[in-house]
């Protein structure tokens, strides 16, 4: 059995991002927002509010790469758990949006990265999804969840699977 790039891709950041999304009501129902927005792991990391606007590009960024279109331009700059939000509902609806075989498509591919000094990543797009947009997507992710769990907001392992739902098996004690 073989599994599709959408099927890695698309319902991965989509329930991550819904997933966090949430988190926000949490930590608003917890914690001041001001003192949050400004939180980050370590000094020399990127505050909350970069996190969640990385988790959102690496998402609408790979689904678009891989399908081979350009990616929706959400600039940076939300500064409220609402805008934030809004920011996880609209990458979430171009990511649904993206059309089932041209991710199918974009399996083989070519993805080459460049950054700002020069250097780079050639990727086939399988390759890409795996080795570099999934770690890079879940590493924003993770430190949103970590700066909000460090800042005290009460989310745990069930917040961050919440997509799961309750458990689906039930045996007798």
């Amino acid at each position: 059995m073989s599994i599709s790039i959408h099927d890695v891709s698309v319902p991965v950041f989509v329930n991550a991002l819904r997933n966090m999304s949430t988190w926000l009501d949490k930590a608003a129902s917890e914690k001041p927002e001001a003192e949050l927005l400004i939180r980050r792991l370590a000094p020399d990391m990127k505050p909350l509010p970069a996190q969640y606007q990385m988790a959102s590009d690496s998402a609408k960024n790979a689904v678009a790469r891989l399908a081979g279109i350009e990616s929706p331009s959400m600039p940076d700059v939300e500064a409220t758990f609402a805008e934030l939000k809004g920011r996880c509902a609209r990458t979430i609806t171009f990511v649904e949006g993206i059309d089932r075989a041209a991710l199918a498509s974009g399996a083989e591919r070519e993805v080459e990265l460049k950054f700002p000094n020069g250097m780079g990543y050639r990727f086939s797009g399988q390759a890409y999804l795996t080795d570099f947009a999934l770690p890079n997507f879940f590493f924003h992710v993770t430190t949103a969840y970590g700066i909000l769990r460090g800042a005290g907001v009460s989310l745990g392992k069930p917040d961050f699977l919440q997509h799961l739902g309750p458990p689906n098996i039930h045996t007798a004690q």
